[in-house]
């Protein structure tokens, strides 16, 4: 009796705490009914720096769907690679929960999530993209209203209507129109695994932006719908060699238009109408477009170099002016600006003068530059000749490895290298091996030439953006932007003007100089000539200016001796000349 009043009083007191607890997380949750009543998403327009038009979204709503409208295959393939258990839960998959927790206890990491196509589908309709306990309770809450208040059929007919599958595209038929030309109701089986891989990250499996990854993702979706019995392997391997991602028609700056409108739900959450003033500079972007095509086909051509990209920021806060991402949109709408990661060779080797600065060191101090062997590994200086002692204004204007590699060591090694790179914004792989001296890891053209702005404008690192305005429905919005912050004393940041200056008055960047401009830069050279980089600054009378240039080949494939002293020092040039002073 003792036992069964304790059970009693203990049930009471916890009921209550329970929904204590409940009400706390659900005091300012949205109106689901409000929120369901809404059916249109938001378009989007952009505007060049001038306000001129740049671009504006086409039909990014589509047609409200069905599933009695759809080919069977594109709802099962969500299901199958997404919550393949959707038909017999009660909004909370507690089988996916538990398996994913284990995995990721197994990996130490995050590394599968456990989240019902009812608590998306929730997520996507109430609430914003923040990650804390908050966010997940009301997800739950959310979903166990949704399950009670829709059919099955109903929650996957919203999703498939509202999901956010990347370049503004909201729900399944307008993404079919903008990536494949179709309405969803005609895509064909490996097009549907394409649409059901893109809820877990529309930017990075954006057919649009990299056709590579969309086309590896449909791969994983057609596995898992031959593994929940959907398709037969043979026509899983049938639909896997059909796929072939159309190009998207050209459009004036589509690598920035990308660029800008990748992370527009997480930016803009809610509903309205979208305009956006962009940072793009009309004259500087045809500049750059036709100057590198002029030099891919002319000189380029000659030299087996067949791609390459370009971009210039304003080294003060950031704003990208022009950017070109490829050769050709038409053609590879695949951003080599932004997406492509790949060793920056010497165009790395600021950073170390940097931390040797930092460590105490001065432009006129002096490095050897004689043979240098550490273990197995020997660098070597190319067609430099041994002088013995040398200043590191010299080191660096002539990109002497051996040098290179000894400051790094004085500096406190590779991770301090690495660390002095990443406070300036550098992002990617940076091996703690004393080769990262001579640029082995890998970033993205954007991202190295973000960093060298910290040089140009004393000290400053500055955050890549292509917006400065946003307004939706006559209403002003606030544009994510992080300010410029000091990274580096004023006073290094000039000894690394100086530096810098000398490597084109003097050094391996001369063919970037132009006359009566005041120039500075480094050049970069991979192994076999796989990539040439020349990343500098030019200070005008309107802004310091940051151009950075990679060229290269998409396979990586070796050009004919073509170094960053040459073509994209030249292409530097080509450029700067033609931006007034």
């Amino acid at each position: 009796m003792r036992l069964l009043r304790h059970l009693l009083v203990f049930g009471i007191w916890g009921s209550a705490v329970l929904s204590a607890v409940l009400l706390a997380f659900a005091w300012d949750l949205p109106r689901p009914e409000a929120a369901l009543a809404t059916t249109r998403r938001p378009s989007v327009t952009l505007e060049a720096a001038d306000g001129r038009l740049l671009s504006a979204s086409g039909d990014l709503y589509g047609e409200t769907v069905r599933l009695t409208d759809l080919p069977a295959y594109l709802p099962g393939a969500l299901m199958a690679v997404e919550d393949r258990r959707f038909r017999s839960h009660f909004g909370l998959d507690v089988i996916g929960l538990a398996r994913a927790a284990i995995a990721n206890w197994r990996a130490g990491r995050v590394v599968q999530g456990g989240s019902t196509l009812t608590q998306q589908l929730a997520k996507n309709l109430f609430l914003t993209p923040e990650r804390s306990l908050r966010r997940k309770v009301q997800e739950a809450i959310l979903a166990f209203w949704l399950e009670r208040r829709f059919t099955k059929d109903q929650l996957l007919e919203l999703y498939l209507n509202r999901v956010y599958l990347g370049s503004g595209a909201f729900g399944v038929d307008a993404a079919a129109r903008l990536y494949f030309g179709v309405p969803a109701r005609r895509v064909t089986l490996w097009q549907a695994a394409i649409l059901a891989g893109l809820p877990r990250a529309p930017s990075r499996y954006n057919p649009r932006t990299d056709p590579g990854a969309a086309m590896r993702r449909g791969a994983e979706v057609l596995a898992a719908m031959q593994d929940a019995g959907l398709i037969t392997g043979r026509q899983a391997t049938l639909e896997g060699e059909r796929m072939a991602v159309p190009p998207r028609p050209s459009g004036d700056a589509g690598w920035f238009a990308d660029w800008v409108q990748a992370d527009l739900a997480e930016d803009y959450p809610g509903n309205g109408d979208l305009v956006l003033r962009t940072t793009l500079d009309l004259r500087l972007q045809a500049l750059v477009e036709r100057r590198l095509e002029a030099l891919l086909s002319g000189p380029g051509r000659a030299a087996g170099a067949r791609q390459g990209a370009v971009v210039i920021l304003d080294a003060r806060d950031g704003a990208v002016q022009a950017m070109a991402g490829g050769r050709s949109y038409r053609q590879s709408p695949f951003n080599r600006a932004t997406a492509a990661r790949r060793q920056p060779g010497s165009a790395f080797k600021p950073f170390v003068w940097l931390a040797a600065l930092e460590g105490g060191a001065g432009p006129q101090d002096t490095v050897s530059d004689a043979p240098l062997r550490l273990g197995d590994w020997s660098p070597g200086n190319g067609q430099w000749a041994s002088r013995g002692e040398i200043t590191l204004e010299q080191a660096l204007a002539h990109s002497v490895n051996t040098a290179a590699v000894r400051l790094l060591r004085q500096a406190g090694g590779a991770r301090t290298v690495a660390a002095v790179a990443m406070r300036l914004g550098v992002e990617g792989r940076l091996p703690a091996h004393p080769s990262l001296a001579l640029g082995t890891g890998e970033v993205t053209l954007l991202g190295l030439s973000a960093a060298y702005a910290a040089f140009a404008n004393g000290g400053y690192r500055v955050s890549p953006h292509g917006v400065t305005r946003a307004e939706s429905a006559e209403r002003l919005l606030a544009v994510p932007m992080t300010a410029p912050q000091l990274s580096i004393a004023p006073e290094r940041a000039a000894m690394m003007r100086h530096m810098l200056e000398a490597v084109v008055r003097q050094g391996t960047g001369r063919a970037a100089a132009v006359a009566g401009r005041r120039v500075g830069g480094k050049t970069g050279t991979t192994q076999d000539f796989r990539d040439a980089w020349f990343i500098g600054y030019a200070m005008t009378r309107a802004a310091p200016l940051v151009i950075g240039v990679w060229l290269g080949n998409d396979d990586a494939s070796p050009m004919e001796a073509v170094s960053g002293g040459t073509l994209p020092a030249r292409l530097f040039h080509d450029i700067l000349q033609e931006i007034p002073p």
